[in-house]
């Protein structure tokens, strides 16, 4: 393997958004084709909104979806720990390494101060910065601040007119002027936690990653991270921001677009190989310009110099027929699987033994090839789970049409006097009864569908009427015959 690595960094304070799966997939394709290291990371310093919980959704999100990583929490490498939590002195011990070089300083500045020079630079018309206050106390200052019980931030020192460049693997060169930058930044709070600008610098310097690939909302942050790179001696990194992925009308991808964290789309059952295949067409596409590819074929295709710096749109409808074409091909075992905890949270199902697990075959079956996600099955086949079904104004002007009377009558006694209903059985006396009634085509087929079904169109009668079972048939007849005028 090469010295290449690379990180996927999450926090565990919610569950993980499609943009941030999108990194971790891009991090893990680079690994894998490029014969890098992959290392999960858990940024877990925010100590209020982070849980133990979110951290065991992270690493479900990602065993679903395929990522493996090498290095982690649960793999221990040569650079661990891997929870930030776990590191903080280490990211003490530099930061004091720092005040010492008379990098870094103790700054005492209350909230209230902070507000103050922030409202004045506003009105001043200025770009708000921190003033650099505590930049130059004097020991007399400081010990009067701790009597007053105040406690300090660190404070890294930004400085004046330097500009910073650096060369993007995606975007290309980026320059940023230090006099943007807010001012000299906190990198070790009063609470005593590192801030992310400073942990991730130590994290990525010490656990060797070469490469550093994230969204493009991190570009702000690169240019405060190669300063303290550079003052702690630290070899830079490669650095690739990956467009942000956007919501059909060109936004932001957020709430208000649907569904936008990745387990929403495995509990509705999306399959993970459709995920993995449509997420990594969201800035890049093989030479070839095949779209549907297993994971291999992927890994094999993948090439991070070509990922393109124009924002993604996430295309549902996309997602949707992607998912679909990946249903066509599962097995209907692995779809029955998937449709049984939405058929029992329906309340349609309870226990399952040997005969209604074939009958649940023989039911999925009828719509499998036309589910785009496996939930979509309660709604579909509905009829076969709920004792009666309801009809529209349209499908009563149906049942209303001239011949429906006599068809649904002539049925229902036929089917009240079989013994067993088969699909042979069905297909024979819906031949005969055509015959007999002397009705053909649609004005025969549609009044049998909509009286038993509820709906004009769907699978085959034939198919239909033995699954529903005769009870639930001749009720739904008489139900219909019923409401004729």
């Amino acid at each position: 393997m090469s010295n290449l690595r690379v990180r996927f960094a999450p926090s565990p304070t919610g569950a993980i958004h499609i943009g941030n799966i999108r990194t971790a997939l891009f991090n893990y394709l680079f690994s894998r084709s490029e014969g890098a290291t992959f290392v999960l990371r858990i940024e877990d310093t925010d100590l209020e909104r982070s849980s133990k919980e979110f951290e065991e959704l992270i690493f479900k999100e990602l065993e679903w979806l395929g990522i493996e990583w090498d290095e982690g929490p649960d793999k221990p490498g040569p650079y661990g720990p891997y929870r930030q939590s776990e590191r903080l002195e280490i990211y003490y011990k530099f930061a004091q390494k720092l005040i010492e070089e008379k990098k870094a300083y103790r700054c005492y500045c209350t909230p209230e101060e902070l507000e103050e020079d922030r409202k004045k630079a506003v009105e001043r018309g200025d770009i708000p910065r921190y003033s650099g206050r505590c930049r130059y106390l004097t020991k007399e200052q400081e010990e009067a601040f701790i009597r007053e019980g105040r406690k300090p931030v660190i404070r890294f020192i930004i400085p004046d007119d330097e500009v910073i460049e650096f060369e993007d693997m995606i975007k290309g060169k980026i320059t940023i002027k230090s006099d943007t930058l807010g001012g000299d930044m906190v990198i070790v709070k009063s609470d005593g936690m590192p801030t992310y600008n400073f942990a991730v610098v130590i994290d990525d310097a010490l656990m060797k990653i070469t490469h550093v690939i994230r969204g493009e909302d991190h570009i702000y942050n690169t240019p405060k991270q190669i300063l303290i790179y550079k003052a702690l001696g630290f070899e830079i990194p490669k650095f690739a921001h990956a467009p942000l992925i956007l919501g059909p009308d060109r936004t932001k991808l957020s709430k208000r677009h649907g569904n936008t964290y990745i387990g929403q789309y495995r509990e509705l059952g999306y399959l993970p190989e459709a995920m993995f295949n449509f997420l990594s067409l969201l800035s890049w596409s093989p030479e070839d310009n095949v779209e549907i590819m297993s994971k291999e074929e992927i890994i094999q295709k993948f090439n991070f110099r070509k990922i393109h710096s124009a924002n993604p749109v996430f295309d549902i409808e996309k997602l949707n027929w992607m998912n679909q074409q990946y249903i066509q091909k599962s097995s209907i075992e692995r779809i029955i699987d998937l449709a049984i905890p939405h058929l029992k949270a329906a309340g349609y199902i309870d226990e399952i033994d040997d005969v209604m697990y074939n009958w649940l075959k023989d039911v999925i079956s009828l719509y499998k090839d036309g589910l785009q996600y496996v939930a979509q099955i309660t709604e579909r086949a509905k009829m076969f789970f709920v004792e009666e079904v309801e009809y529209t104004d349209e499908t009563m002007k149906i049942l209303n049409s001239p011949n429906s009377k006599t068809v649904l009558e002539t049925v229902k006694k036929a089917i009240e006097e079989a013994d067993e209903i088969t699909e042979e059985y069905v297909k024979d006396l819906l031949k005969k009864l055509q015959k007999e009634t002397n009705v053909k085509g649609k004005e025969f087929f549609m009044p049998i569908r909509v009286a038993i079904t509820g709906e004009d169109h769907g699978p085959e009668l034939v198919k239909i009427i033995p699954l529903l079972g005769k009870d639930k048939v001749i009720n739904r007849l008489k139900k219909a015959i019923n409401l004729i005028k």
